[in-house]
């Protein structure tokens, strides 16, 4: 066996072939085939709003320009430029069904053609796509601890130029747009761009509108201190959650009063959190302000050897879980697993940058990248071997739909030819299979959709 190894020359020569023929990204024949399984070119064709022409015979029916800027995204573009330029792919586009490209100009174009309802519908469409995934995926891959894990949070998207839409000035002095999401598991069922005055400025509807996914089943449910004020504590009681939790650290003066009044006999066995550090737990009612009723609060407190004062921190949750006060601190921190969906979603898309200057545009656009990202989580989370399962959004493009292929005329029939790996050449084998159709000799490649409820 070689012991040494060190960076020569290479051996090879080069030469060039006819791009015409070749594409890079034949892996998203998978994406468009997760799409047809869901049914999602189909619902799109049939969603009000979308189509502004007044002659319906020419130009881009809308599911062809979303179909151009979804599978875009999950190729690694980022931007209605990167669509068009997916659009000059001819082997990719033919591959995907797609007989021609829009340009950067009439993509965004169409973008601020939709309508309010035209939004709202893509939404809802993004909604039912997520709750087919979360009912079709084996409960392990969707569960944590035997529970359906229910996250909300808000982030910032930092914009640039004082013409953008609703865009304000955040706590940081930047100006950005604010995106309210809920997510269910690994999947984003829904998500709200907009100029929101308060972080948990959407969760109400969020809740109400989404709660008979988890009403059935075992849940719990996380979220940030930006939803600890007592008219968002009790939306999140009044959800129907198993268990919930949420930090606390924005009102905690009183109950750092009442924590420090507290009796010894009513902490917890001392624990040691780390070398010369002590920890321990208790319970604490509190009636924050726009509350109905008094409120239980898991408490920590810790300090190191030889410290006078505790340090305290707190936790909201449910009445009479079951749980003890330290179990509600273990189960809380594990609420940065959920947060990565933010990155997954952002970073991996990257989805930072709204293209557009109107806000309606640009809420279109994101509703197209959460479905986007849900067609690569329904990839992972309903196909993938178990091993696959911690792949993040980028590691499943660079992975599976990163794929070179080669179009060939074989007995005078048009053969995509892929350069899979051979370690997944069975996987391919059974996905095309199973959901990639196979169009017979003379057969017409077009496709009818009947007009169907979104909701279906």
């Amino acid at each position: 066996m070689k012991s040494r190894h060190v960076k020569r020359k290479t051996r090879y020569e080069f030469a060039f072939g006819e791009a015409g023929k070749i594409t890079a990204h034949g892996g998203q024949i998978l994406v468009d085939a997760m799409a047809r399984r869901l049914r999602l070119w189909e619902r799109i064709k049939g969603l009000p709003g979308l189509d502004p022409r007044k002659r319906k015979s020419s130009g881009f029916d809308p599911e062809a320009l979303a179909a151009q800027i979804i599978l875009a995204l999950t190729s690694g573009g980022t931007t209605l430029a990167d669509a068009e330029r997916f659009g000059d792919d001819p082997v990719l586009m033919e591959a995907v069904g797609l007989e021609g490209g829009a340009d950067q100009t009439t993509l965004g174009e169409w973008l601020r053609s939709i309508t309010p309802e035209g939004v709202e519908a893509l939404a809802a469409l993004n909604a039912a796509i997520a709750r087919q995934i979360i009912a079709e995926a084996k409960p392990a891959r969707m569960r944590c601890g035997g529970k359906l894990e229910v996250f909300f949070d808000d982030t910032e998207i930092e914009v640039y130029g004082k013409k953008i839409e609703a865009a304000r000035i955040n706590y940081n002095g930047d100006l950005a747009l604010s995106f309210q999401a809920l997510w269910v598991g690994p999947v984003l069922v829904d998500a709200l761009l907009g100029g929101f005055g308060e972080v948990a400025g959407c969760q109400r509807d969020l809740l109400a509108a989404h709660r008979d996914i988890w009403q059935d089943v075992p849940s719990h449910f996380f979220a940030d201190s930006g939803s600890s004020a007592g008219r968002e504590l009790m939306d999140i009681r009044d959800a129907g959650f198993t268990t919930w939790s949420v930090s606390y650290n924005k009102w905690t003066g009183p109950l750092e009063r009442f924590a420090a009044e507290l009796p010894e006999s009513m902490w917890g066995e001392p624990l040691e959190r780390a070398a010369g550090w002590t920890e321990q737990y208790a319970w604490v009612r509190h009636m924050p302000e726009g509350m109905d009723r008094a409120q239980s609060f898991a408490a920590a407190r810790w300090k190191r050897d030889g410290e006078m004062l505790w340090r305290y921190a707190f936790t909201a949750c449910e009445e009479d879980g079951g749980r003890t006060p330290a179990e509600v601190f273990a189960k809380h921190r594990t609420k940065g697993e959920n947060e990565h969906g933010f990155s997954y979603l952002l970073s991996d898309l990257d989805l930072h940058h709204p293209p557009c200057l109107s806000l309606r545009a640009n809420q279109a656009f994101y509703a197209l990248g959460a479905i986007a990202y849900n067609l690569l989580v329904a990839l992972k989370v309903l196909e993938l071997p178990d091993d696959a399962q911690t792949w993040r959004p980028r590691t499943i493009i660079r992975t599976l739909l990163t794929v070179p292929a080669q179009q060939v005329l074989h007995a005078n029939r048009r053969v995509l030819r892929l350069c899979v790996p051979a370690g997944w050449m069975r996987w391919w084998r059974l996905f095309l299979d199973a959901f990639v159709p196979k169009r017979k000799r003379g057969e017409r490649a077009e496709e009818t959709y009947a007009r169907i409820d979104p909701g279906d």
